[in-house]
């Protein structure tokens, strides 16, 4: 089977593991700050804060900006289910923005509407979470002048799009956003086995993030209540969780951050020859909007039904059997049955509904060969015929 997605684990990323398991510290020790370091330099953001998944890191940063009961949080309908359960979380509601029917994140022009309304009602969100769906860059600086206009944070659920650039700048420096998130999970552009990232320029933002991922417990003695008895004291000043990463997860993202140019380089090379092989076909390729490089966590197509005589689960079902991992990204999180109970409902969201309708996930990482790509195409050419 062709996967999707895979990852590409090298002998250096496995001496860097081996490395780990013969040193002092499997946990807690100097990996972990290298680790946030060298993110940190990539995106060109002052502080970063390394925990065992993405969606942990999107719950610590909705604590740190103060998201809570009473509050609401606003994310696109496409998106894995982590980018509005944070909110829920949190103790916070969950609304959702439909997308652009051209690059599939969450649309400012409609997302204006909305604020419009909802100031009106008096129901504004506290946070809007800009998801980068397939690794391509939201349009933030509509986005970040529309949270200046009606006073909403904003976190870059970056997930997707580590390596990628928005406006000439790395995804992740902070101009447009208050947090930026990354996954690394096996599918994603670098790996940490699981692990994930939030990045910000707001120190307090940081110090918030540093104590929630660590069980709200503080040794620095600026941060206890009465001061510290001594160098083996320690308060918890806040209900914090587990959420840390280990140091077997950071020595394997450090060694992986080695090859992100490469990484990405090689997703666009599939990229491109995808877009040239599949031009033919009664299919929508991605569109790539001009001020931005995506990572190409995914590559997306969407079948164009009213010029097919099969349907969507048609080809679905030929190309698995036939040994070609396609998956769908995503199905729409307000039509999931936990939010359907919320009272959200088909035709909410319509760009998103028809999206889900027609949208494949191909495969699509760097050691994908031109040989498996060619079975890729040709499959999936005689499932549409």
């Amino acid at each position: 089977m062709i996967p999707y997605g895979k990852q590409d684990i090298n002998q250096a990323d496995i001496d860097a593991v081996v490395e780990v398991l013969k040193s002092d510290f499997l946990t807690q020790g100097p990996k972990v700050p290298l680790f946030e370091d060298r993110v940190k330099a990539h995106c060109g953001a002052e502080y970063a804060l390394a925990v065992n998944s993405a969606t942990s890191a999107l719950h610590i940063a909705c604590l740190a900006l103060g998201l809570g009961k009473g509050d609401m949080l606003w994310t696109t309908p496409i998106t894995f289910v982590a980018s509005a359960n944070c909110a829920l979380y949190c103790g916070a509601k969950v609304d959702f923005v439909d997308i652009d029917p051209d690059t599939y994140n969450l649309s400012p022009s409609i997302l204006r509407e909305k604020l419009i309304v909802a100031k009106k009602l008096g129901i504004l969100p506290k946070v809007v979470v800009a998801v980068h769906l397939t690794g391509q860059s939201c349009d933030m600086e509509a986005i970040h002048a529309l949270s200046q206009e009606y006073g909403f944070k904003i976190i870059e659920d970056a997930s997707h799009a580590i390596g990628g650039r928005y406006k000439g700048k790395p995804i992740g420096n902070g101009q447009f956003s208050d947090i930026t998130i990354f996954s690394f999970h096996p599918v994603k552009i670098i790996t940490t086995a699981e692990g994930g990232m939030a990045v910000t320029n707001n120190a307090e933002y940081a110090a918030k993030m540093a104590l929630y991922r660590s069980h709200g417990i503080t040794r620095d003695p600026e941060q206890m209540v009465g001061g510290s008895d001594g160098d083996w004291y320690y308060q918890q000043v806040a209900l914090g969780f587990n959420y840390r990463m280990t140091e077997l997860q950071a020595a394997l993202g450090v060694s992986q951050l080695d090859r992100l140019e490469e990484f990405v380089s090689k997703r666009h090379e599939i990229s491109e020859r995808y877009h040239h092989l599949l031009a033919n076909l009664p299919i929508t390729l991605p569109y790539q909007i001009s001020d931005s490089y995506s990572g190409l966590h995914l590559f997306v197509i969407r079948l164009q039904l009213d010029a097919v005589s099969v349907s969507r689960k048609q080809v679905f079902d030929h190309l698995r059997l036939n040994g070609v991992g396609v998956n769908v990204h995503y199905i729409p999180v307000h039509l999931q049955p936990y939010y359907k109970d919320m009272g959200f409902e088909h035709g909410d969201f319509p760009n998103a509904e028809s999206y889900y309708e027609s949208a494949i996930s191909l495969p699509m990482y760097p050691l994908l060969t031109q040989k498996d790509q060619d079975f890729v195409v040709a499959t999936l050419a005689e499932s549409i015929a």
